[in-house]
């Protein structure tokens, strides 16, 4: 009988993914809910097979090097830009992400954002906390409504028509921007209308982003892009951090541009720009979107069923590297 092979699962997942996993490998786990230190990744991956990886782990050419029997990657999260896919495809490593499962979750943190920053919810809060709460006046204390307002979405993929069906409970007119407009059916069934990003950014009164990270988006709400908004509107963000350039969205926020943000990433995260803490309009939350018991629990069960499939020989569900198959049959 052979020797199982050995799997490092980087972040503290259920016992019973883990016992899951163990049915066919050796597996060694981050017991901890802090990112494995980065020395100890690299020596703990030396010997192993697959990883199971947390969006917290850097999968680079120095991890390949030290990892040379790596054969599977299976990312607990929707986004991959913690990992050099290209570098991985060409050592033949599987790469494997879990998209879908937090769709929902997200989606309701993007709008907990948009309800939180116009009715000044977490400054609320925190002034009845600290004792701040003396009185009630008829314009004290005042947010802005949400109810008919326009909300400006940008990336219409799943979570984004997640967010705009949330939309439709609030009367809200939907405008979206995306790499490439839906159908036509699915614009009525959302009651979504397609525009530029310029003439979005005018017109919306939320603007929540839903875009992934690359090139493309990296800054792509920036010091102009800000500037078109109007000075009553807010900016949400639950996607990538670098979408924004953080510098120029606590200028605009200072100066009044704007009305308020809520974020959930950050550009250096989970390092936070100087300043953004101080302003009472701004929602900080810690990288939260999917963070649910029940949307945290699928995660884990989807990348550990991607990793056992990658490791078997058999083609995982959500394979972000697909060539690599094609390759793996050619060769057979």
């Amino acid at each position: 009988m052979s020797a199982k092979k050995a799997i490092l699962v980087s972040g503290n997942l259920p016992a019973a993914v883990l016992d899951f996993l163990r049915e066919d490998f050796h597996v060694v786990a981050h017991a901890e809910d802090r990112p494995i230190p980065r020395r100890r990744l690299l020596r703990l991956l030396a010997d192993k097979a697959g990883l199971l990886s947390m969006i917290t782990d850097r999968v680079d050419e120095e991890l390949f090097e030290q990892a040379p029997r790596l054969s599977v990657v299976a990312n607990m999260a929707v986004g991959y830009n913690n990992i050099d896919v290209t570098g991985a495809t060409r050592r033949g490593i599987l790469v494997c992400n879990t998209p879908g499962v937090l769709t929902e979750t997200t989606a309701d943190l993007a709008f907990s954002l948009v309800l939180a920053t116009a009715r000044r919810i977490v400054e609320g809060d925190r002034m009845v906390r600290s004792g701040r709460f003396k009185f009630w006046a008829p314009f004290h204390f005042l947010g802005r409504e949400v109810t008919g307002k326009t909300l400006g979405i940008v990336g219409m993929g799943r979570i984004g028509q997640a967010v705009a069906r949330r939309a439709r409970g609030f009367d809200m007119p939907v405008l979206y921007h995306s790499r490439s407009r839906c159908r036509r059916s699915l614009e009525r069934k959302l009651g979504a209308t397609f525009l530029p990003l310029p003439s979005l950014l005018r017109e919306a009164d939320f603007v929540t982003l839903h875009v992934p990270l690359s090139e493309e988006t990296t800054h792509l709400i920036a010091r102009e892009e800000l500037a078109l908004m109007k000075p009553t509107a807010f900016l949400i963000n639950t996607s990538r951090g670098p979408v924004v350039d953080e510098q120029a969205l606590l200028d605009a926020l200072r100066e009044g541009v704007i009305a308020g943000a809520g974020l959930d990433v950050y550009e250096r995260e989970p390092a936070v720009t100087a300043g953004l803490e101080k302003i009472d309009r701004v929602v900080l939350l810690p990288h939260v979107g999917s963070a649910t018991l029940e949307t945290r629990t699928r995660m884990a069960w989807m990348a550990a069923e991607n990793l056992r499939m990658g490791l078997r020989g058999e083609r995982p569900p959500h394979l972000v590297n697909p060539q690599l198959m094609k390759k793996r049959k050619k060769d057979a």
